[in-house]
């Protein structure tokens, strides 16, 4: 990793440590510690791997070479209702299918917002382990919490800070366990907390068929959001246009190939994009 490299990441660095609350708080968000933060900071460089750099770098969202993020149609709506959810304690649940950029729309609000924490949900999480990764992006110890204490120390936190939103993502990975906190964070943070939930439209059946078969706690859910899905509405040929024109293809009909062949999916831009760069890349070296 070149110098110019670590001095662009020390630099995003010291923009997240002002943005997270200082850098005790930062380095329990990375999962690193605070005396690797001060080193990167103050560039004692001598002894941090590369990989470490990379770590840091992906934790804290470096701009260094990577995609350029356009803001297409439904990430502009997208962002408003986070927006919204945060500044009025609004509760939104989220849907849009998979590659339609909603991960990346979370991702930049909680780097470019004070006080948003944004937590990537797993189906192999039990309540303790929802809870832990929770207060990690919130830059919380847990050590030595039980269930009841961390459920506390989140509630707690929240209740302090200014205008808090919490994100979650792929929130129909859950367990019902997990699923039933939302309840319970809703109850306690009421008017003090936005809440937004995001995933496929898998939520928004097992919520309804969970209504329908009765089972517990769905109808809850069902009225803590508003009985109502917002759905975005896909990518559109001008944002496929503008992603490929931001990302080095520049061709229109290049960019005529990546929209009939994306389906709608920004993975499929991505890779497409690679590799009519490698073709036009190969051209210009023949």
């Amino acid at each position: 990793m070149t110098t110019q490299q670590k001095q662009q990441i020390a630099l995003e660095l010291k923009k997240f440590c002002n943005r997270k609350g200082g850098q005790n708080k930062s380095a329990k968000i990375i999962g690193i510690s605070s005396a690797l933060v001060s080193q990167i900071l103050n560039q004692n460089w001598d002894k941090i791997s590369d990989e470490m750099w990379r770590n840091v770098s992906s934790k804290i969202g470096s701009t260094e070479n990577k995609w350029q993020v356009i803001e297409t149609t439904d990430f502009r709506l997208f962002t408003q209702l986070m927006n919204d959810a945060q500044h009025n304690s609004q509760v939104y649940a989220v849907i849009n299918p998979a590659g339609s950029g909603k991960t990346v729309a979370m991702k930049y609000y909680e780097m470019n917002n004070d006080n948003a924490f944004m937590v990537q949900c797993n189906e192999f999480w039990n309540r303790k382990g929802f809870l832990m990764e929770l207060l990690r992006v919130m830059g919380r110890d847990n050590t030595g919490m039980n269930v009841t204490e961390m459920m506390y120390e989140v509630v707690n936190t929240l209740k302090r800070l200014e205008n808090p939103v919490l994100l979650f993502d792929e929130f129909d990975k859950v367990s019902d366990q997990v699923l039933y906190f939302f309840i319970t964070i809703y109850n306690q943070l009421e008017d003090d907390c936005g809440l937004v939930m995001c995933a496929t439209d898998h939520l928004k059946k097992r919520i309804l068929r969970g209504i329908r078969l009765n089972r517990k706690g769905y109808n809850e859910i069902y009225s803590r959001i508003g009985r109502k899905f917002i759905e975005l509405n896909g990518l559109t040929q001008q944002d496929v246009i503008q992603v490929c024109f931001a990302n080095g293809i520049e061709d229109k009909s290049q960019m005529k190939i990546v929209w009939a062949e994306c389906e709608g999916d920004l993975r499929r831009v991505k890779r497409k994009v690679h590799a009519l760069k490698l073709e036009n890349a190969q051209l210009n070296n023949g």
